[in-house]
């Protein structure tokens, strides 16, 4: 998804793009391999590995649970880069509300190309996904970036977002269950996208990336404008802005933690808790990887991960219409299918490093897919 508004040349972050990188490494074949592995190997360390690398059933959190969250967080980390700094220079609001207007537009369609629309058109069709929610999700978070100016209002504005939230999953009573239920059938995720969102529901009681989890989502890339501005800021040194980020994200962890015994934290409806740990986490991943990279300058290891990274919605959407697997096999299956399970491990990494080809290619040809 390099959707992503990425920050300008002079300003970059090398962080940021191989933290996106990192993060999508897991989509296209990372948790694939983990779990090839843990067949073929059965060590009980690569097992406890694979369970993370699934999404929890419903109340709980795995390591899975983090990746489409974190990368709602670095795509409000970029608003600072990409609107506030052209802000700043004298643009014209009316400018960046048509861009980020734009940006959404064209994700919300990628999304439909996603989910299939040239295959099956309209009919059956689920109308939302993952890339209308970061499409949505963004274009709200940048208008609130964009039309205050102070961290006060800004946060005032992130309260407001997260309580309202809380308020309908608390307080709000669902016909037939009442109120403060959260369960796939009575939350009021589920009502709200039974009676105001159009086509099919993914799971027929609700939609994971339905109408309030973009509202939570629009929280989360929020959290990561704040994260951005941190990083802007010119009176922090390096150090400093490491340990605002390591004290922002272990407060985030340590408030979802101590809500969760009587606000679970479910990722399918997007709690607040949840929210708040996958935020907190992404502080801290995106703190580490700040100064180890652009602090410390130890950047001998990030140039994989940067090229899935420069170009992250070109590989999400060409997963979806390249069968890398049988490319990986038609190449590969000589070496892999005498060996049993250990051959979906040689598959698998050889899905993996055809998508990097690809995307390897792309980047010698400075060829990206900006939205």
């Amino acid at each position: 998804m390099t959707t992503e508004s990425k920050p300008e040349l002079k300003e970059r972050l090398y962080s940021l793009d191989t933290l996106r990188g990192f993060d999508m490494f897991w989509i296209i074949g990372g948790g694939a391999l983990i779990g090839a592995l843990a067949k073929a190997t059965g060590w009980n360390w690569v097992e406890i590995l694979d369970h993370q690398m699934h999404h929890a059933k419903w109340e709980g959190f795995h390591f899975e649970d983090l990746i489409f969250p974190l990368f709602m967080f670095i795509s409000g980390v970029a608003i600072p880069y990409a609107l506030i700094s052209r802000q700043e220079k004298g643009t014209n609001k009316t400018v960046l509300f048509r861009k980020v207007f734009k940006r959404m537009i064209l994700l919300f369609l990628f999304g439909l190309v996603y989910n299939g629309v040239l295959k099956n058109g309209f009919t059956d069709m689920r109308v939302l996904s993952v890339l209308s929610q970061i499409g949505i999700a963004y274009f709200f978070a940048a208008l609130i970036m964009i039309n205050t100016s102070t961290i006060n209002t800004r946060l005032l504005w992130l309260s407001g977002i997260l309580s309202a939230i809380a308020i309908l999953q608390f307080l709000v009573p669902v016909p037939g269950f009442g109120a403060g239920v959260f369960t796939p059938e009575g939350s009021i995720n589920a009502w709200i996208d039974q009676s105001f969102l159009p086509g099919r529901l993914i799971y027929k009681t609700y939609d994971p990336e339905g109408i309030l989890s973009i509202v939570s989502a629009t929280s989360i890339t929020l959290m990561g404008a704040f994260a951005g501005i941190i990083l802007r800021n010119k009176n922090y040194t390096q150090n400093k802005k490491t340990i605002i980020l390591l004290i922002s994200g272990a407060a985030l962890v340590l408030i979802a933690l101590l809500l969760s015994p009587v606000y679970p934290i479910i990722k399918k409806i997007w709690t607040v808790p949840f929210n708040l740990l996958t935020s907190g986490i992404s502080f801290l991943l995106l703190a580490i990887f700040y100064y180890i990279i652009d602090v410390k300058m130890w950047r001998n290891w990030i140039f994989f991960f940067r090229v899935i990274g420069l170009n992250s919605i070109t590989i999400y959407l060409g997963t979806r219409i390249i069968n890398f697997y049988h490319s990986s096999q038609f190449l590969l299956g000589w070496i892999a299918n005498p060996l049993g399970e250990y051959g979906n491990v040689i598959i698998t990494i050889g899905v993996i490093t055809l998508e990097w080809l690809m995307l390897y290619y792309f980047y010698k040809k400075k060829i990206f897919l900006r939205v």
